[in-house]
């Protein structure tokens, strides 16, 4: 099944102080989720069971990864495998994509 999401229709939810995520297409395979943050927002640290490719659209950040801290900015990309504990706080306002495999179902349940 091929999906077109358009950026009107795509609802924003909170998910925490200073942080916003809008789900964009996906399957049972695959998600694409784009997150936005104000400066300070966080992402706790957290595990998950799918693989997460993460692109910084906008903004900085300083992400915690097994427990190392490192900066990323507009362009930058980083790949999470399975159960790898994972968190960022937003140092300048910005906005990040994710693509989760397979489809984060938890997302979908509200």
């Amino acid at each position: 099944m091929n999906t077109v999401v358009f950026a009107a229709s795509a609802g924003i939810e909170s998910v925490g102080e200073g942080v916003r995520r809008k789900i964009l297409a996906y399957n049972e395979t695959m998600m694409q989720v784009e997150v936005m943050f104000e400066k300070g927002g966080v992402g706790a640290v957290h595990t998950h069971p799918h693989t997460q490719v993460t692109y910084v659209l906008e903004g900085s950040f300083e992400f915690s990864i097994d427990g190392k801290p490192v900066v990323v900015k507009k362009g930058d990309t980083l790949l999470f495998t399975p159960h790898t504990p994972h968190g960022t706080f937003c140092l300048e306002k910005g906005a990040v994509l994710d693509v989760f495999t397979p489809c984060r179902e938890d997302f979908l349940k509200t």
